[in-house]
């Protein structure tokens, strides 16, 4: 008897381990020039050498204020945004197993910003309060919409519905807080509508910060058992997940990550919806795409501020630019959807 050889096998997954590390690798180069372009980029460029004497500390005339105060802390606000947005919304996808099923869609970020322009206008709070509202927001729309969505069995479809009715009803309330809102507050509170990183400050970023390098490693920590999810619950049980626990890990970490990063930014649209599909058509089956997805994050986030900043002739905020991006394949996935009866 000719015993089967395990070398295709072993080929294979070598194949996709070899694809995974050079997609990773080439995000993180894409990534990183996207950075440091961001830097050296705007009304004055600055060479390569006076911004890393910039960032070891040194003194240099005009690169100083210009990159020190204004320029890394913009890069860094859609660094750690765009890897939260990219992550949050690769964890929800993939545990609802449908591409809808997102922050954005579901009503997530819509109960952070509606806390955050709560706190704007209506207690007129510091940066501090506002982005503790913005968690307390997010976390409390997710349990509502969990909370609504059960029933005798789960559903992915109940759930996505009642996210898409909460979503609506919260941006209602969003549009009755700036109307009745002072005139003074109304430009920063229109930031957590369209998505910007303009006015980004180091002291608004060290939570942001602090939070993403916490919770993002516990997401990617448990890679492979939201890839065990995916297979639907029956399945992951019987490889002997513990699907509640790990679901409310994930729920937790990503809803804080992405609330954090909705508290500095805004709702940059489309970020959360798009990372996921891309990194995982990118890397292909066989390993986790959470770090990829929030590569891919960034590279959305920086690319469309640069676009936005310095395509055109007039200068236009991240999430007008990601919008342009995210609707029209919004749209081509509902046709699709609805062309496969999965709506």
């Amino acid at each position: 008897m000719i015993k089967p050889s395990i070398y295709p096998i072993l080929s294979g997954r070598t194949k996709r381990k070899r694809r995974f590390l050079f997609v990773t690798t080439l995000l993180s180069v894409i990534a990183f020039a996207l950075c440091s372009t961001m830097l050296m980029l705007g009304n004055t460029i600055y060479p390569v050498s006076d911004v890393v004497r910039v960032l070891m500390g040194e003194q240099v005339s005009g690169a100083s204020f210009a990159v020190g105060t204004i320029r890394l802390p913009r890069m860094l606000a859609g660094l750690f945004a765009g890897f939260a947005f990219g992550v949050a919304g690769h964890v929800f996808q993939t545990m609802l197993r449908n591409p809808l099923a997102n922050p954005n869609v579901i009503g997530i970020t819509a109960g952070s910003s509606a806390a955050a322009v709560f706190s704007i206008i209506v207690l007129q709070a510091s940066n501090t309060f506002t982005s503790i509202a913005s968690i307390a927001g997010g976390l409390v729309t997710v349990t509502v919409i969990f909370l609504l969505s059960r029933s005798t069995s789960f559903s992915v479809g109940r759930l996505i519905l009642i996210g898409i009715g909460i979503q609506a009803m919260l941006n209602a309330v969003v549009s009755y807080l700036l109307l009745i809102g002072q005139q003074h507050d109304i430009p920063t509170a229109m930031r957590w509508l369209t998505g910007s990183l303009n006015g980004a400050k180091m002291e608004g970023l060290y939570p942001l910060i602090l939070t993403v390098l916490i919770f993002a490693p516990i997401i990617i920590a448990l890679g492979k058992r939201l890839d065990m999810l995916e297979l639907g619950e029956q399945a992951a049980t019987s490889l002997g997940i513990d699907t509640d626990r790990t679901r409310l890990f994930l729920v937790v970490s990503s809803v804080l990550i992405i609330a954090l990063a909705t508290a500095v930014t805004g709702p940059i649209a489309f970020i959360a919806f798009l990372s996921g599909p891309i990194a995982k058509r990118l890397v292909g089956a066989g390993f986790s795409g959470i770090v990829p997805a929030g590569l891919v994050g960034i590279i959305l986030v920086l690319a469309s501020d640069l676009v936005g900043q310095f395509a055109f002739t007039a200068r236009y905020p991240v999430g007008v630019i990601t919008g342009i991006i995210g609707a029209p394949y919004l749209i081509y996935l509902l046709i699709r959807m609805n062309q496969k009866g999965d709506l």
